[in-house]
């Protein structure tokens, strides 16, 4: 297999493990403006959305969300992030092995700069990415659409076809196949359903991506 030239990686749920957060805190968040959710449901609806789009969908569900929401959740959302997120395991050894490869790597995310700043800084990962970390706040596009991870290989100059991208949401898998990359899709619990829909090859442990890459 041939070794690829840039890879990119999702953060929340792929990089740190964040998702279970701050679905805890907008399960409760959403149930106090009346739309009753549990954390479990809330991964199910709306993993690898922006929050721009939980919003939406929420109302639509019948949540009372007031002019603001989005502010007010991302508050509470930081707040507990604040608290400690871990590292997905394995992630450490893998950037270690794309350096041993000089492959360099990218994060291009649905989240804020604040989020990853909070999430990516305290786990001392920020630095590993240096100015390679792409937000769709930022750049005003957000996955499905291919336009982070497009911006991501321009950034190194890679041709879209010779990057991989390594998801754990078929929106975010969905926004790497319309850019013409492969898909590395985590499925650390087992089912990837949705993500081998999308044409993702699925995985179920970091340890597994270095053979996948032809590093091994």
């Amino acid at each position: 297999m041939t070794r690829p030239e840039l890879v990119i990686f999702d953060c929340d749920g792929v990089l740190v493990d964040s998702e279970t957060v701050s679905n805890v805190v907008l399960a409760e968040n959403l149930t106090r403006h009346g739309l009753p959710m549990t954390p479990d449901r809330c991964m199910d609806l709306f993993v690898g959305g922006t929050m721009a789009s939980v919003g939406d969908t929420a109302r639509g569900m019948g949540a009372d969300l007031p002019a603001g929401w989005i502010d007010d959740v991302y508050a509470e959302i930081y707040a507990a992030l604040r608290v400690g997120v871990d590292v997905v395991a394995g992630i450490p050894d893998l950037l270690d092995r794309l350096d041993s490869a000089a492959i360099p790597y990218a994060v291009g995310s649905n989240g804020s700069d604040d989020k990853m700043e909070i999430t990516l800084g305290q786990t001392g990962l920020k630095p590993r990415f240096g100015d390679a970390i792409f937000s769709a706040h930022t750049l005003g596009t957000a996955k499905p659409d291919p336009g982070l991870y497009l911006a991501a290989a321009a950034h190194f100059s890679v041709d879209p076809a010779r990057a991989v991208v390594v998801e754990d949401s078929a929106n975010g898998a969905t926004a790497a196949a319309r850019a013409g990359m492969r898909c590395l899709g985590y499925a650390p619990d087992g089912d990837g359903a949705a993500l081998a829909a999308t044409g993702a090859e699925v995985f179920e442990k970091m340890i597994h991506v270095p053979r996948l890459l032809g590093l091994d």
